[in-house]
């Protein structure tokens, strides 16, 4: 079976989603932008390419009547955290309108198994597809490269460290999360991806390493502290899963450890991608 060619994009934000978006028009694709009609993305220029459709996401027969117009073959969540709980109608519509294929929104610590409070929403999610009878693909990517500053303080001068800090992590820029998505949509064939998972990693650090990078090249100090600053609630929590060496690719909820191996298995899905590194991205 031929791969892909058809998808629309929920969430369509510029983190993540407006990426994909941006990446899956560059390998020639169809792409309708799916936005909810107050949202501020609508004139993003990551969408240049990419059709735009609004439509409230809890109207499932609004959005199955775009799915179908659009002839979409895979649905693509990028939604944030905090919005989560949308993807169940996406997904209701998704099957109302024949869509092949759903990609949620991961793109993160791997969830399966998971006992973590979003990893267990994002792994009943996955069980909820497949009550519906919904092929997923799952992409693991640790944390974005992009989000490591506002993780550690350094907005405040400071690299802060909660705890030892010697744990690796995988971390992954936001145009290799898209590209790799883009491509393996693209040029895999269904078999492929149908109820399947990629465990993908840029580059595997800790975040000593990565504050000893802003210390020799911003001087900005690296303090290993008991708690982080108020108002630093997510930093905290995912420093926190971080120390114990959940923040990795290869974590294995099951087993409950990491299975470094595993952390970049997903990466020759990408054959001779250059992989951008941390130094590269934070200009380090």
């Amino acid at each position: 079976m031929s791969p892909y060619t058809s998808f629309v994009v929920a969430g369509a934000g510029p983190t993540i989603g407006g990426r994909i978006v941006k990446a899956l028009v560059e390998q020639g694709a169809s792409v309708v932008a799916l936005l909810r009609p107050s949202s501020a993305s609508i004139s993003s220029p990551l969408l240049e390419g990419a059709k735009i459709a609004t439509a409230d996401y809890a109207d499932v027969k609004a959005v199955a009547s775009i799915f179908r117009e659009h002839k979409t073959q895979v649905v693509i969540s990028a939604l944030a955290y905090g919005a989560l709980s949308s993807q169940s109608t996406l997904a209701d519509a998704a099957k109302e309108a024949g869509v092949k294929l759903f990609v949620p929104s991961e793109f993160g610590m791997p969830t399966e198994g998971g006992k973590a409070a979003h990893t267990v929403t994002k792994s009943q999610f996955a069980d909820y597809l497949k009550s519906s009878g919904i092929p997923s693909l799952r992409i693991y990517t640790g944390m974005f490269m992009e989000f490591i500053p506002q993780f550690t303080g350094v907005d405040i001068g400071k690299f802060l460290v909660l705890g030892k800090g010697d744990a690796s992590f995988s971390t992954t820029a936001l145009d290799d999360v898209a590209g790799f998505t883009a491509h393996v949509l693209t040029t895999l064939p269904p078999a492929k991806l149908h109820d399947a998972s990629f465990r993908v990693e840029g580059e595997r650090t800790s975040f000593n390493k990565v504050g000893a990078l802003y210390t020799a090249s911003k001087n900005i100090t690296v303090e290993h502290v008991t708690s982080l600053p108020e108002g630093y609630v997510k930093q905290t929590l995912l420093q926190g899963l971080f120390e114990q060496g959940r923040g990795s690719s290869g974590w294995d909820n099951y087993a409950d450890k990491d299975v470094p191996e595993n952390a970049n298995s997903g990466n020759a899905a990408w054959p001779g991608h250059q992989w951008k590194t941390v130094k590269e991205v934070l200009e380090l």
